[in-house]
């Protein structure tokens, strides 16, 4: 299968179909396209042509579609439709894709677009799921799945299985429940093919199967699915029972705005935010960070503005200033993004003093090295030995401080239950500077005796 691509020609020609009103033409080109290329191809349309085509084709495809859709577009879409339309779309989609679609919904018009799905169990099924959090395991499930109960045998199992699985758009596995519904295991297909019809389930099922409690964390789940190699996993309530199962792709979304939003935090962004969102809700992103900058770079000023007689004296160690901030930055950034890789992926082992050790002889190892090149080239450039020593001793304390506070924020956030990405990028970069700045004088005025 040829991967697919929407050129600019390909769009001129959906949209002028769309202008003509050339249905008939337009139908049968998206039957060719997969409905996440279609989905692709809404998000570049505007909204009236987007709604066009929802419109045209038919629920069975664009409730996938839908699902697909940038959120921002389908939001827009939704809004050109009635709530019987909207019913039409979610009765076609796993209960989780439909409860996503919902929860962009105007509050006032939740109601009426559930009291028009036909499916009552499915619209049960929604207002189920609509009273979790979007981020917890609840949230994140979905209610089709293929479960038996272990008094049964073999024959009505199967029968069974047959009637669920007509509502299961992909079979990963099968739960095995007591009477009560409390979640007891999961079947083997192959042991499944190979008993006897007349076997009891409870004879044959296997009692060994990882689940989650719907109120587990979104990030909790990610990692336990990704450490076992999981294709889903059954969510139980608080006793126990059967109420759900996540499936790899819903998690695979959660890993992606945990990255976006931690790629976000650590460059200095402190909501949500995309790149088309309007000027005030960038400024409002982005701003808190940069007053911290600013009050940092004020900082280092003022602690400049106290060495300013050495300054006066030894003007070379101006020049050096931006290279020390910079290094002391640079270090801390890497220090804090490896340990909150670690602490992202559950990585990291052992007690917070044994990383700072580590950490530190790396960070000195490092220093002496980057120190040692500084020294040879600033006793050539300038011919004085002194400050030679000076600027790269100072250097080497930089990167071991730089890199020990690196370590230690993001670890004492994370022991604290706060996310650690908010250590990284401008709140190093900037404490960084201003202890770098403060050390390198420091030093210098120690070791030239002013």
């Amino acid at each position: 299968m040829t991967p697919f691509k929407l050129t600019d020609e390909l769009l001129e020609e959906i949209q002028q179909l769309i202008s003509e009103k050339r249905n008939a033409d337009l139908q049968s080109m998206m039957q060719e396209f997969h409905y996440a290329d279609i989905a692709e191809i809404a998000d570049e349309l505007d909204v009236d042509e987007a709604t066009y085509l929802i419109k045209l084709l038919e629920s069975e495809k664009t409730s996938d579609i839908l699902a697909e859709m940038h959120e921002d577009i389908r939001e827009a879409v939704l809004k050109n439709l009635t709530a019987k339309e909207i019913a039409g779309e979610l009765e076609e989609l796993d209960t989780d894709d439909a409860v996503d679609i919902i929860n962009e919904l105007p509050k006032e018009m939740v109601q009426e677009v559930i009291s028009e799905i036909e499916d009552r169990e499915h619209a049960k099924h929604i207002v189920d799921l609509l009273r979790y959090d979007e981020d917890s395991a609840g949230g994140l499930m979905a209610k089709e799945l293929v479960k038996v109960n272990e008094n049964w045998n073999v024959l009505t199992c199967v029968k069974e299985m047959r009637a669920q699985a007509e509502n299961v758009t992909r079979v990963h596995s099968i739960y095995v429940v007591d009477d009560e519904g409390r979640l007891k295991g999961r079947l083997s297909l192959k042991d499944l093919l190979t008993t006897s019809t007349k076997t009891n389930i409870k004879d044959v099922y296997i009692p060994k199967v990882d689940s989650v409690t719907v109120n587990e964390k979104g990030e909790e789940v990610a990692k336990i699915m990704s450490k076992y190699d999981l294709e889903a996993i059954p969510v139980v309530d608080e006793v126990g029972r059967l109420v759900g199962r996540i499936t790899i792709d819903d998690i695979v979304d959660v890993i992606k705005e945990e990255a976006d939003k931690d790629y976000q935090m650590a460059a200095g962004i402190s909501q949500d935010v995309e790149a088309d969102d309007d000027i005030w809700v960038l400024t409002r992103a982005r701003l808190p960070w940069l007053i911290l900058g600013l009050l940092g770079g004020l900082g280092a000023a003022a602690i400049m503005g106290g060495f300013e007689e050495m300054i006066s004296k030894h003007a070379v160690l101006f020049f050096f200033t931006p290279l020390i901030a910079a290094m002391a930055g640079n270090v801390g950034v890497q220090s804090s993004a490896i340990i909150v890789q670690g602490l992202a992926n559950d990585d990291l082992k052992g007690s917070i003093s044994n990383r700072l050790i580590k950490e530190m002889l790396l960070a000195l190892l490092n220093g002496l090295i980057l120190a040692t090149l500084l020294l040879i080239f600033t006793w050539v450039w300038k011919g004085a030995f002194t400050t030679a020593l000076a600027i790269s001793l100072s250097l080497v304390v930089v990167i071991v401080v730089a890199g020990l506070i690196g370590t230690f924020i993001p670890l004492f956030l994370h022991k604290r239950n706060i996310d650690p990405a908010i250590a990284t990028g401008p709140f190093i970069t900037t404490s960084n500077d201003i202890f770098g700045i403060l050390i390198y004088f420091s030093i210098a005025k120690i070791i030239l005796g002013i």
